[in-house]
């Protein structure tokens, strides 16, 4: 692997197209593949773009969606592929995308060694042969995929098997020419994990190497075993354990019953043998019934994102961990030349303040979504509210599910199910204020389908007429410490320790902000159901409670072992963790009032 992190996926667009823009110097990347109207487009614009004439696949052939993943994923490949091929012709001299491949690197990389080496050298045979070995062990970006599993409306029957979006998205990733991985998010999907056993591009050569991995995006140790073992009994293995931040990240926000990200990577440190030796016996008699027998367990690695923001952070999690990757998402929105941001939210984001980023309502799903304040689709919303039209029309469905109202599913953040809900509340003749609350609560929902996916029409001018050109966008909390826009080298400089991109807004560590984010989240739980504390709910917040404690606990013994920090860094993070842990005692009086 040439470089130690990795750009996670970001919204449906943000990403969509990043391999292109990155793969050919070592970074790997993550693409959605949820959507395949927007890959449609983008496979139309890379088409045109190489002066190739464009074959559009019909919605109404037969597995259509699926086929549109494929071709799109399959071109993408090719792209890079050539990328890469071009750049390895090129001189090492300075200027050079060659030259630039080597000084991304990482300065702990052998393979940066053994560039410098071969710079130092005079002797233009030794020179000539230490080039060929660099240009012999250099490695292109992975070209990554995620399905988001809660993402899974039902489709018509095709060719007499019925694909919901999320196997259909599977399929055009397993039939596409991609050796790569296909990262599965947002929790346990039978249906889903079972259709992996169709495709023999997950099973293992007799060297247990993989031509299609799967990476399990998790945020405890306990869901990602249980995640782990039905796979494994279906002969699926678990390449790596991706382990996101429950709030500290981008796009939805999974919170986790009070478990903090630092004792979870801990447990996953202890566990990690015991966890691959438990798997490896179910997975072992799995593959022996598909006439497949290996000696020793595959490969498994363990990775972790959602709010890294410094190079001591990432270097730290790194070696106390003992991790195989970081995820460095939100930040490469700020890059234009690795992302799809438009002009206009990225001068937004830019000048953009800690209090613009809010986890909110705002999704159809019903989970918790990182917004910005100040996005086009945020103005678009209150706009339609002012003017008595509240809602969005929906056109994709992705994300059509509930059947309240209708017998056949539409979406929450839809100006019909929105109509439909204000209406059976205005018959409810409530208080006022109850009324606007429930209200909010109702247009708080946004059209994640076309606001996600609008960026990339957006700044590859490919929009067209009467599209709404109403951007969301979904970073994490941590964006708020980056102000600026910057190019690819700065970014990867930033996180390798060369350079400082950080404002000067006085930046907690990234577990202190997690936990400060997760006492927040609680507070809020709690004022919502100050009226109607059922002993549920009760022992739900008195559990999430404890395990903060706990988090709180291990990072006190934690603080001493961060010596790569300062003595006063450690004091300041000492005393952050004291003030927050007399604001989530202060919870108790008001929490066993209403017990």
């Amino acid at each position: 692997m040439s470089h130690t992190f990795h750009i996670p996926v970001l919204g449906l667009a943000y990403s969509v197209d990043t391999p292109v823009k990155v793969a050919r110097y070592g970074i790997s990347s993550v693409v959605s593949i949820v959507d395949d109207m927007l890959i449609e487009r983008m496979r139309q614009f890379y088409t045109e773009k190489r002066k190739e004439t464009f074959v559009p696949i019909n919605p109404k052939e037969v597995d259509f969606r699926s086929k549109r993943i494929t071709a799109y994923l399959n071109l993408i490949k090719k792209i890079v592929d050539e990328q890469f091929d071009t750049l390895k012709k090129q001189s090492f001299d300075d200027g050079t995308d060659l030259n630039r491949y080597f000084k991304l690197l990482p300065d702990t990389s052998p393979l940066k060694s053994k560039y410098e080496q071969m710079r130092s050298k005079q002797d233009r045979i030794v020179v000539s042969a230490l080039q060929q070995e660099l240009l012999n062990e250099m490695q292109k970006g992975e070209i990554q995929v995620n399905i988001m599993a809660k993402v899974d409306r039902m489709n018509p029957d095709t060719n007499g098997e019925q694909l919901s979006d999320s196997l259909s998205a599977l399929k055009g990733f397993a039939e596409s020419d991609i050796n790569s991985a296909v990262v599965l998010s947002a929790g346990m999907n039978p249906r889903l994990y079972g259709y992996l056993e169709n495709f023999a591009d997950f099973l293992p050569d007799q060297w247990g190497k993989f031509k299609k991995s799967v990476i399990l995006k998790v945020s405890d140790f306990r869901s990602a075993l249980i995640q782990a073992k039905f796979l494994a009994k279906k002969g699926i293995w678990v390449s790596e354990f991706r382990i996101e931040s429950g709030l500290n990240c981008g796009g939805h926000a999974f919170a986790t019953e009070g478990y903090l990200l630092g004792p979870i990577l801990e447990e996953f440190k202890l566990k990690k043998q015991e966890m691959i030796n438990e798997l490896y016996e179910m997975y072992s008699k799995a593959i022996l019934e598909k006439g497949i027998q290996l000696t020793q367990a595959p490969q498994m690695k363990i990775s972790v994102q959602g709010g890294i923001g410094t190079a001591h952070e990432n270097n730290f999690l790194m070696e106390h961990y003992q991790l195989d990757a970081t995820g460095w998402g939100s930040p490469f929105l700020l890059v234009p030349e690795a992302t799809n941001v438009d002009e206009e939210t990225l001068e937004l984001l830019a000048t953009a303040c800690k209090n613009d980023f809010y986890i909110s309502s705002s999704s159809p799903l019903g989970i918790p979504f990182n917004n910005f304040s100040k996005s086009t689709s945020e103005k678009q919303r209150l706009e339609r509210i002012a003017k008595g039209r509240p809602g969005s029309p929906c056109v994709k469905k992705y994300l059509s599910t509930n059947t309240e109202f209708t017998e056949q599913p539409i979406c929450t953040a839809s100006r019909e199910y929105q109509n439909l809900k204000i209406k059976q509340l205005e018959a409810e003749g409530l208080d006022p204020e109850i009324f606007q609350t429930k209200f909010n609560e109702i247009t708080e929902k946004i059209c994640l389908c076309e606001g996600l996916a609008a960026p990339a029409y957006l700044k590859n001018d490919i929009l067209k007429p009467k599209e709404s050109r109403a951007v969301a966008i979904c970073p994490g909390p941590n964006i708020a410490y980056f102000s600026g826009k910057f190019s690819l080298d700065e970014m990867v400089s930033h996180i390798y320790g060369k350079l400082n991109l950080l404002n000067d807004n006085d930046r907690p560590n990234l577990f202190v902000n997690e936990l400060n984010l997760y006492v927040e989240y609680l507070k809020k739980d709690v004022s919502k159901h100050l009226q109607e504390m059922s002993d549920k709910k009760a022992k739900y917040v008195s559990k999430f409670k404890e395990q903060l404690q706990v988090g709180i606990d291990y990072y006190k013994q934690l603080v001493p072992k961060i010596t790569n920090q300062t003595e006063v860094y450690r004091k300041k993070m000492l005393n952050e963790l004291k003030v927050i842990e007399e604001q989530l005692q202060q919870l108790n009086p008001v929490v066993n009032q209403e017990i």
